[in-house]
């Protein structure tokens, strides 16, 4: 049976984008593995600076890119792309020099938002650009903007690109069964929604058989007991996430795969990825710890250093530090 596959926004002149493009996903998700402590140990602030820089560099090159498509004066667009490449290699080195003076070894607030939620906008903006620049470059040119950003938030390198730094998430975090299930359709959600607008009729069935399945799973586990109460939340969440992506699927149907439907049901489901990407991030440094899927070495911990319990302590080069305790 031949299942139709939605198109890649790719042509042969874009080859050098999509090499840009797929380096940086490498670059993001090797980023998040560095800054993401493997034993619940907040990292330190200037890892976090330093993974921003880079991150927010590659958003800048993504961004000149983009204005090659733009200007019709091809030699001032390049110029702005080597430019862009410069500031990833200076800027970021700096800026952690700067890190190191004002920061040295603080540790970042393990009960907090912020830097969580900065590093899953900052991602998630970055590969949404990543989706729009493929929209132009397949056009070849300017394009009208709202055209563009439809096409772009709803192509496969916005969504799979966010589902594969999701899928390193979700193999890092130590989450419970049932919490790690629950994000791992939201993720399949991401792998399945290129089909729902290019492709309506075959992405509205493989999504359902998705939601159905994960609704289905969940009921058997709700009726067996195996729920903890600290996922209650969480579930409600996912469940708010399906109907939101469910509504706004059907919104694409119903109009035919126009602009606004597509845009909103790109819009939705960034919303819905870049939610999950920093709830996994948060998830490394605050709140029960369970077993991940793979197991790291932390790079700071010496080698004879215990694993430590829960709202306990860990010595840190020498240094002894407290661990975040446990959400109650």
């Amino acid at each position: 049976m031949w299942i139709p596959i939605p198109s890649l926004l790719f042509t042969p002149a874009l080859l050098s984008f999509a090499v840009i493009a797929i380096a940086m996903i490498g670059v993001t998700i090797f980023l998040l593995g560095k800054v993401l402590p493997p034993n619940g140990v907040p990292p330190l602030v200037t890892q976090m600076v330093i993974a921003l820089a880079v991150l927010g560099g590659g958003t800048l090159l993504l961004l000149s890119l983009l204005f090659v498509f733009l200007n019709s004066n091809g030699a001032e667009a390049w110029t702005f792309v080597l430019l862009a490449f410069n500031f990833m290699m200076m800027f970021p080195a700096g800026i952690w020099f700067v890190g190191q003076i004002l920061y040295r070894d603080r540790r970042v607030d393990a009960a907090g938002w912020f830097w969580p939620v900065t590093l899953s906008v900052v991602a998630t903006g970055s590969e949404a650009l990543m989706g729009i620049l493929f929209a132009y470059g397949v056009a070849g040119g300017p394009t009208p903007t709202l055209p563009a950003l439809a096409t772009g938030l709803t192509s496969i390198w916005f969504f799979w690109s966010m589902a594969a730094i999701m899928g390193a998430l979700l193999i890092w975090a130590p989450l419970g069964v049932v919490e790690r299930w629950a994000l791992l359709t939201l993720a399949g959600a991401g792998v399945l929604a290129p089909w729902v607008t290019s492709y309506p009729t075959a992405g509205g069935i493989a999504m359902s058989i998705l939601m159905a399945g994960s609704f289905a799973a969940l009921l058997r586990a709700l009726l067996r007991g195996r729920v903890p109460a600290e996922d209650a939340r969480l579930l409600v969440a996912v469940g708010g996430a399906f109907l939101a992506m469910a509504l706004s699927g059907l919104f694409v149907v119903a109009a035919a795969g126009s602009v606004a439907s597509s845009l909103t049901f790109g819009v939705v489901m960034g919303v819905v990825m870049g939610v999950e990407a920093a709830y996994l991030i948060r998830r490394n440094y605050r709140g029960r710890m369970a077993r991940p899927w793979v197991a790291r070495t932390p790079d700071d911990v010496d080698a004879a250093a215990a694993a430590p319990e829960p709202g306990g302590a860990v010595t840190l080069n020498s240094r002894t530090v407290d661990r975040p305790t446990v959400d109650p």
